[in-house]
C-alpha cells in the first residue's frame, strides 16, 4: 500500500492512488488485471434513486469508447420536465467514482454519471449539476471548501425475535444479541468501504419496537466529513447497499421520516463544516468562529424553504412535531437536541482526555486539527439529496453574506429544552417549520430567488418542486389523521420506498 494511502476501497488500494485521481487509464487497467465482465453506468434521475445502465465489455476498444464518449439515454423517461420531442441526453462517467459492484454475479464495474445535453455542455437541470454549481460558486464567492456528510438512519422490518425482543425505544447502541440486524449493518459497512464510502461509525438508533408478528429495528450509518459533492455520491450508493441487502435477506428496510405515529422517525441529519488550505474553520480561539455562526444565521433565514428539499413527503410532517428530538421551531444550541442546528461536541479544550484514559501512554498537543462542526437536524430520508445539500450550500453562502448574520445568529441561540414548559415564552418567540407539503411549497415560492442566484437552480427545478409538493393536498393531515392507526398504515407504507 501507497504511504498516505488508508482505505477499504478496492480500487484505491489496487490502484495506490486517491479516488479523485482516478483517470480512464487506471480504470482500464483494473478492468484488464481484474478479469471485469460488464460496466455498469448509474445516476440519480428525477424519483432520487439510483438509475443503472449496462454494458458487456466486448473489446478493449468497445470499453475505451464507452468510458469516453459515455452514452445516450431518454431524457423525457428520466425527468418530467424534458418533452419527448427533444429527449436524448448523453450520460458520462465520473472516472472518481467507480467501484466494485458487490452483489454482480459476474465481475463488474460500476460508475456514477453526470448528464449533458445535446450541445455537450452539463444539462443545467441536472441534480448533481445543480449541486455542482452550488459548490463552484461558493468555494469561488467565499474562499472556503463546504465539506459535510449524512447520518442515514433506516429501519429494518422482520419477523419478531422471541427470545430477545425489542425494547420499545431503547435501541439506542444495542449491541447484539439485542440487536437483531446488528449483522445486516455490518456487512452494509463493509461493502460501502468497499465501494468508496468514508464511514465514521455505525450503530443502532433509539427506534425500535413490535407488534404481534413484526420487530422493528432503527440503525445508523454516519459517514466522515468530505467535500460535498462526495458527501451525496456516498449516500447515494449506501442506500442502494442498504437497500439491496434488505432484499438479499427478506426484510423491508425503508428510509422513510415515519414508520408509525409514537415512535422515533428516521432522520438525515447533515454535518456541516468550512475549511481554508485544508484546515476546520469553524473553530478560531477555542470558540465557535465568526464564519460558522455566519453560516448558522443562512441556515436560519433559509430552514423553512430548505424543507422543500428535505423533507418531501407528507409524512415527513408526522416526524416533525413538538417533544420527539425532531425539530419544529428555526432557533440554533450547544449539544441541544430540542434545536433545529445543533452544535455538537468539538474536542475543544479537552486534550488531556486521552492520556487522562491511559496513562502509561505519551501524547502531543494538538495532534489533530479540530472535528468541529454544525449539525442541521430537520431533514429526513425522503430527502433529495443532490438538491438537499446544493440548498444548504447556498444557505451557507447566503450567510457568509448577510451584513446582520452574527446579531440573527446571536438572536436565535438556546441554551434551553424549549419544549419544557417553564420556557414557553423563549418557545412562542420563535419560527416554526412548515407542518406540511403544501406549506413548503408556498415557503419555497417566498424564497426561490435565493435559491436561483447565478442560474444555479433552474426556475423550471424550482417550479417542479412547488407543483409536486402542492399537489400532496396535505394541509392539515396531521390533525385529519389524528388516532385513526389503519389511515396511518396505508400513508406510511405508500411512501416507505421513496427516494
Amino acid at each position: 500500500m501507497k504511504e498516505g494511502i488508508y482505505s477499504a476501497n478496492i480500487l484505491e488500494e489496487y490502484l495506490k492512488k486517491p479516488a479523485h485521481s482516478f483517470t480512464r487509464g487506471d480504470l482500464m487497467r483494473f478492468i484488464d488485471e481484474n478479469e471485469i465482465e460488464m460496466l455498469n453506468f448509474r445516476y440519480v434521475a428525477e424519483d432520487g434513486k439510483l438509475k443503472v445502465l449496462n454494458f458487456v465489455i466486448n473489446s478493449r476498444k468497445h470499453l475505451e469508447s464507452v468510458l469516453t464518449t459515455g452514452e445516450r439515454v431518454d431524457g423525457s423517461s428520466l425527468f418530467s420536465y424534458i418533452g419527448a420531442a427533444s429527449s436524448d441526453l448523453y450520460v458520462v462517467p465520473r472516472y472518481k467514482t467507480a467501484f466494485v459492484n458487490p452483489f454482480a454475479e459476474v465481475p463488474t464495474l460500476d460508475i456514477l454519471c453526470s448528464f449533458y445535453a445535446s450541445d455537450g455542455n452539463p444539462l443545467q437541470s441536472a441534480p448533481e449539476y445543480i449541486l455542482r454549481k452550488a459548490h463552484e460558486r461558493f468555494k469561488s464567492k467565499t474562499g472556503f471548501v463546504f465539506k459535510a456528510m449524512g447520518e442515514l438512519e433506516y429501519y429494518v422490518q422482520g419477523k419478531k425475535e422471541e427470545m430477545y425482543p425489542a425494547d420499545d425505544q431503547k435501541g439506542y447502541h444495542s449491541a447484539a444479541p439485542y440487536s437483531n440486524y446488528e449483522s445486516l449493518r455490518l456487512e452494509a459497512m463493509d461493502l460501502i468501504s468497499a465501494c468508496g464510502g468514508k464511514i465514521k461509525y455505525g450503530h443502532c438508533e433509539v427506534g425500535s419496537f413490535a407488534t404481534d408478528a413484526e420487530s422493528f429495528e432503527q440503525h445508523e450509518v454516519e459517514f466522515l466529513p468530505v467535500e460535498v459533492d462526495d458527501a451525496v455520491d456516498q449516500l447515494i450508493v449506501a442506500k442502494w447497499i442498504l437497500r439491496q441487502l434488505g432484499n438479499k435477506y427478506g426484510v423491508n428496510l425503508s428510509f422513510a421520516p415515519k414508520i408509525t405515529v409514537g415512535k422515533a422517525g428516521s432522520g438525515l441529519h447533515v454535518h456541516m463544516m468550512l475549511t481554508k488550505d485544508g484546515r476546520n474553520a469553524m473553530v478560531d480561539h477555542g470558540q465557535l468562529s465568526d464564519p460558522a455562526r455566519k453560516v448558522i444565521a443562512g441556515l436560519m433565514n433559509l430552514a423553512a424553504p430548505l424543507t422543500a428539499f428535505g423533507n418531501t413527503i407528507p409524512t415527513s410532517y408526522l416526524r416533525l412535531v413538538p417533544h420527539q428530538e425532531a425539530p419544529t421551531n428555526i432557533c440554533w444550541g450547544d449539544r441541544n437536541r430540542s434545536v433545529l442546528v445543533r452544535v455538537p461536541l468539538g474536542w475543544i479544550g479537552v486534550d488531556n482526555m486521552i492520556a487522562d484514559a491511559n496513562p502509561q501512554d505519551s501524547f502531543g498537543e494538538n495532534e489533530f486539527d479540530s472535528k468541529q462542526t454544525i449539525e442541521i437536524r430537520s431533514p429526513d430520508g425522503s430527502a433529495d439529496l443532490y438538491h438537499l445539500f446544493a440548498g444548504l450550500v447556498m444557505a451557507a453562502q447566503h450567510g457568509l453574506e448577510m451584513p446582520d448574520a452574527l446579531k440573527r445568529a446571536a438572536d436565535l441561540y438556546v441554551d434551553v429544552n424549549i419544549f419544557n414548559k417553564e420556557n414557553k415564552d423563549r418557545l412562542a418567540e420563535l419560527q416554526h417549520l412548515p407542518d406540511c407539503c403544501e406549506e413548503s411549497a408556498e415557503v419555497l415560492q417566498e424564497y426561490r430567488s435565493v435559491f436561483e442566484m447565478d442560474g444555479v437552480f433552474p426556475a423550471g427545478t424550482i417550479d417542479n418542486f412547488i407543483s409536486v409538493l402542492s399537489g400532496y393536498k396535505d394541509r392539515g393531515l396531521s390533525e385529519r389523521i389524528y388516532g385513526k392507526t389503519e389511515e396511518i398504515r396505508k400513508l406510511v407504507y405508500k411512501y416507505l420506498h421513496h427516494m
